[in-house]
């Protein structure tokens, strides 16, 4: 890939709806914060390419953000198959052994029919290498951030899965001919 590309990677706003609800991809975005979204449109560059998962909450988010984004579907959160809809509180009390080991082995663990962290890493990684050199903001999960951070600092995901990336926040990472850059991590700005 010729070029380098600088990643705008933010979080989607919170979901309006339930929290602690593992959220299906039609779950919409609680777009309220005005200050914050105001504050993050101000830090993108005046000629970036938008990009965001084909859930309605990060295209939602990125809209409010002034982009039209291109979906990539490889920015999809981590597919939580069974689990998608329900509770976390209501499947620890009735999931059983299933659950109680996916939280052993988060990074590898797969609930029923969905994928696993280190899955989501592999897919991010294909579609990080979809995106052209130049100024790019992607509208993504904060699944998907760990998942670029995991690859950026070639990490193991166990450990890619410390990151804490709240709604709304930025995080910075370049693809430079030389490797990977890290500028930020989870800025919340305001």
């Amino acid at each position: 890939m010729e070029g380098e590309t600088f990643l705008w990677l933010i979080r989607h706003a919170v979901v309006a709806g339930v929290a602690g609800t593992i959220h299906a991809a039609d779950a919409p975005a609680d777009l309220g914060d005005r200050a914050a979204l105001a504050a993050l449109k101000q830090r993108l560059p005046a000629d970036v390419a938008g990009y965001a998962s084909p859930s309605r909450r990060t295209v939602e988010t990125a809209r409010a953000l002034g982009l039209e984004p291109e979906l990539v579907s490889e920015f999809r959160e981590q597919d939580f198959g069974d689990w998608t809809g329900h509770r976390h509180d209501e499947l620890a009390a009735t999931g059983g052994e299933i659950y109680a080991q996916f939280w052993r082995d988060l990074a590898r663990g797969r609930p029923p029919n969905g994928e696993s962290f280190a899955d989501q890493v592999a897919r991010v990684r294909l579609g990080l290498s979809r995106i052209g050199a130049g100024s790019a903001a992607l509208v993504v999960h904060s699944g998907t951030i760990r998942a670029a951070l995991c690859i950026a600092l070639d990490l193991a995901p166990e450990a890619a899965l410390r990151f804490v990336i709240d709604p709304l926040s930025l995080t910075r990472i370049d693809r430079l001919a030389s490797g990977w850059r890290v500028v930020s991590v989870n800025q919340r700005i305001s």
